[in-house]
Formats: C-alpha cells, sequence, structure tokens
C-alpha cells in the first residue's frame, strides 16, 4: 500500500537518524558545548529500527533508507544494523523501480572514520554514501567543525571509492562569507577525484539560531560561478531527488545542488524522517513529531504503529515557508533532527 499525503506525494524515502551524537561540531549544526546527548536508553535499538524499517519497507513500499546521525557512524555495530535492513525487500507488486528487491540503502557521514568501516559497510549492503566536506582549507576546516579532521576525511573519501562506492558524493553546505570562495575549488576537486560534489543551500537550522536569508549563497550564483570556469549543462528534471544536476560538457562528471530556499522541491517531496529517539517527522523543518518509540515500548502492535504513520503522514505540510512571516524554526537543531 502507498503512503500518501494530503497532496498526493508517494513517500518513497525514510531517513533514519541512528544517533544524535557527533565527533565534530560544526557550526551551521549544533553549539560547540552545552549538547545533551540522548541516554541510550532513549536510543532506538538496531531491532526497533528494523521494525520500523520493515513496516515502510513492506506495508508502505517505501524503497530508499538513508542512514543519518549526528553522525552515524560512531554508533557501534553500524554493519549489523546495514545488514539487517539489507535484507528486508520491497513487495513484488509494488509500482517501485526496486520491487521484489532489496531498498537502497545509503548514508551520510562526515567521513572521518570512514575508512575504518567502508569494506564492511559495503559488505554488509550498503549501496551509497555522501561524505560532508565543506572546505579544503585546513583552518577553516577547524574553524568550521571545530575539528582538526581534514585528512582524515579526505581519506575516508578515498575509502569510498576503493570499497567500490560509486558515484561518491559530497555534501557542501555554502554560507555566504565563510566558504562562498571555495565552490570552484569544491567543483575541481570533484572533477579531478571522480566524486560528485553537491552544493547546499544554507538552511535555518544551524546551532546558533543567527540564519539569515542573506547567508544563502542561491543555485543560480553557484551555476554562474561554475559554469564561468566550466561549461555545463543541466540534466533532466530531479522528480522527487532533492538536488539539481548538470553535467560538464567535457564528461568530467557531475554536480548537484539542494536549492533548498531558493527554489524549493517540497512540491515533489518524498521523504520521511524518524530521529534518534524514535520521533517521526514529515519535513526537516516540521513543529510536529509523533512518538513511535513509546507505542512500541508500551506493546503497540504493527497495525498500530502504522496507523499512527498513516495519521502523521496526513499532517505532511505543502511547503516549509521559509523566508515568510509564518515560517517557525524547529526547536530541534539539525544534529538532533537528522540530516
Amino acid at each position: 500500500m502507498d503512503l500518501v499525503d494530503p497532496f498526493g506525494r508517494t513517500i518513497r524515502d525514510l531517513r533514519i537518524s541512528v544517533t544524535d551524537r557527533c565527533n565534530f561540531r560544526c557550526t551551521y549544526c549544533m553549539p560547540e558545548e552545552g549538547m545533551k546527548w540522548l541516554p541510550r536508553s532513549d536510543v532506538l535499538s538496531f531491532e526497533e529500527m528494523e521494525r520500523l524499517a520493515r513496516m515502510f519497507v513492506e506495508r508502505f513500499e517505501v524503497d530508499g533508507l538513508r542512514l543519518t546521525g549526528g553522525e552515524p557512524t560512531v554508533r557501534a555495530h553500524l554493519p549489523v544494523l546495514v545488514r539487517k535492513l539489507a535484507e528486508l525487500r520491497v513487495p513484488a507488486g509494488s509500482s517501485s523501480p526496486l520491487a521484489g528487491q532489496k531498498p537502497d540503502i545509503s548514508i551520510t557521514t562526515n567521513g572521518s572514520s570512514f575508512r575504518l568501516l567502508a569494506g564492511e559497510l559495503r559488505d554488509a549492503g550498503l549501496d551509497r554514501v555522501n561524505i560532508s566536506l565543506d572546505t579544503l582549507q585546513q583552518e577553516k576546516f577547524l574553524q568550521m567543525t571545530r575539528r582538526d579532521e581534514l585528512v582524515r576525511v579526505l581519506d575516508g573519501i578515498e575509502a569510498a571509492k576503493e570499497a567500490g562506492f560509486s558515484p561518491v558524493k559530497i555534501n557542501a553546505v555554502i554560507e555566504r562569507g565563510v566558504n562562498d570562495d571555495e565552490i570552484l575549488a569544491l567543483a575541481t576537486f570533484g572533477r579531478e577525484r571522480d566524486v560528485e560534489v553537491r552544493f547546499i543551500e544554507f538552511m535555518p537550522l544551524d546551532a546558533s539560531g543567527h540564519w539569515m536569508s542573506d547567508t544563502v549563497v542561491t543555485q543560480d550564483e553557484i551555476v554562474a560561478m561554475i559554469g564561468a570556469v566550466y561549461p555545463i549543462e543541466q540534466v533532466p528534471a530531479r522528480g522527487a531527488a532533492p538536488a539539481d544536476r548538470w553535467r560538464y560538457l567535457d564528461g568530467a562528471g557531475m554536480i548537484g545542488i539542494i536549492p533548498t530556499i531558493s527554489r524549493p522541491f517540497c512540491g515533489d517531496c518524498d521523504r520521511v524522517r524518524l530521529t534518534a529517539d524514535g520521533q517521526f517527522r514529515t519535513c526537516l523543518f516540521a513543529t510536529d513529531e509523533f512518538d513511535l518509540l513509546t507505542m512500541m515500548r508500551r506493546g503497540a502492535n504493527d497495525d498500530t504503529v502504522a496507523a499512527e504513520i498513516q495519521r502523521a503522514v496526513g499532517t505532511k505540510w505543502a511547503g516549509h515557508q521559509i523566508n515568510q512571516v509564518t515560517f517557525t524554526r524547529p526547536v530541534r537543531s539539525m544534529s538532533q533532527i537528522g540530516g
């Protein structure tokens, strides 16, 4: 059965935050100090994640599962979870291109520990990896992440390629006055390393709460800057995918841009989210959450939990309303919601 929201959008993608903890302190994600981590007992177990993922895949025909954090690789024994998820199957009668197959399983990571896990995650059934890299300058990396880990992140990118992930995608959040002077350098890095860089417009989920619209470098600006040096052309429409994509005319790969602010893709959104403490969210910017963890631990059966999921999807917004007077920032920061 398809899971359809009030605006006719079919849910196909579930983001699962496996932990709220992180070994970085990125300025747009969490404060430098003072984070209160969830008690271990309040975090979904692998068995609970598998149970919920099974409902989404087998009952609601969701065909994409993305593991996020915090930083997902700090969760112990992560390949065990991936292996559990890889055993799920999209119903054979589904309209999904993956009907009868396992869902697409991906991860978003800062890459600093990926060298240690790349091969094991690949063997367990992980299909794709996105690695966050906002700057190629060591001092700026330290400033933005508050950790001196650039060398390890770059090595993590190479480890992902060596393990056979293709394409390896790089997520770069661009903030005016911080790293917008590196847009071309990041594009060049992608061309030279054979990885796909995805530039992300800066969103109002920064830890300090100081986000202003003038800090956003728009998709048009990014395209113009790169296209002036490396001729590019846009590829066909993204559908439900969050990134618009361009190919280099000389064949040296692709770039993507996620224009959350300047050209919201809410009309095609097929994503929902589970936080590490089992709260179900229908939008990254949602102000309401639905407590599935408590339901399960109080003995609710799958039919009851599935009905709550359907009820929640029935409240999914048309769009996030950023830059409108009605916009309300979520109470949680990005690290607590899951990227």
